[in-house]
């Protein structure tokens, strides 16, 4: 007993073959799909964002312990320097030493001093 097989079905499995191809195609060049270890770099920048995000705002408000005259200063002062040396600026006066934390981080220093400039422009 043989099973005949229609004349639209070569055609249907072509169709439903490139389709997936094309799909996958889209979805990865779209960014729609991503691999296993695009998620994981994407959640661990993600996650690192959300940290530095959340602490930054500890920084500025260890500026704020300062007396106003003296924020008056420091701001002054950090609008005076480079640019790209503001971070190093908020490193050197300890605002971006987090509590229970022995070391600076240099990613919270820059969004510090960003945050801090916005401040000095208000």
């Amino acid at each position: 007993m043989s099973i005949e097989i229609p004349e639209w079905v070569k055609p249907g499995i072509w169709g439903g073959v490139i389709g997936a191809v094309l799909i996958t195609v889209v979805g990865f060049s779209t960014g729609s799909v991503v691999s296993g270890s695009t998620a994981q770099e994407m959640a661990e920048t993600s996650g690192k964002e959300s940290a530095i995000a959340a602490m930054a705002p500890v920084c500025v408000a260890q500026f704020k312990m300062l007396t106003p005259n003296n924020q008056m200063e420091q701001l002054a002062a950090l609008k005076a320097e480079s640019s790209y040396k503001r971070d190093d600026f908020v490193i050197d006066k300890g605002w971006a030493t987090m509590p229970g934390s022995e070391a600076p981080n240099n990613d919270i220093a820059q969004r510090c001093a960003s945050l801090l400039m916005d401040l000095a422009e208000s």
